[in-house]
């Protein structure tokens, strides 16, 4: 299960996730992303209660970034040790600005 709460100022959105995200719910995710992306210039991800991300999620966060990268900035924070050392093992850490 995945609880999306999400904020939008201006041009600016956060979107705090909480539980799991997996092949399941993932779609959501990109879904509310996709929603609000034209016009923004700023995505916050805030992974401070997010348990999980499998290879559905890790795809949604790279279509982000691909987007924003276009017309703004990304950066995913509070993330915990056990999506870290995801991160790390497949190389997104090199690729998301992580604070």
């Amino acid at each position: 299960m995945l609880n999306i709460n999400k904020t939008i100022e201006n041009n600016k959105a956060t979107f705090a996730l909480e539980g799991r995200m997996d092949t399941v719910t993932a779609p959501e995710l990109e879904k509310e992303i996709q929603a609000v992306l034209p016009g923004l210039t700023e995505l916050v991800l805030d992974f401070e209660n997010l348990e999980y991300i499998s290879s559905a999620g890790l795809r949604v966060l790279l279509s982000a970034q691909k987007a924003m990268n276009a017309q703004g900035s990304m950066k995913v924070c509070h993330v915990n040790a056990a999506v870290m050392e995801i991160f790390e093992v497949t190389g997104f850490s090199d690729i998301l600005t992580i604070e």
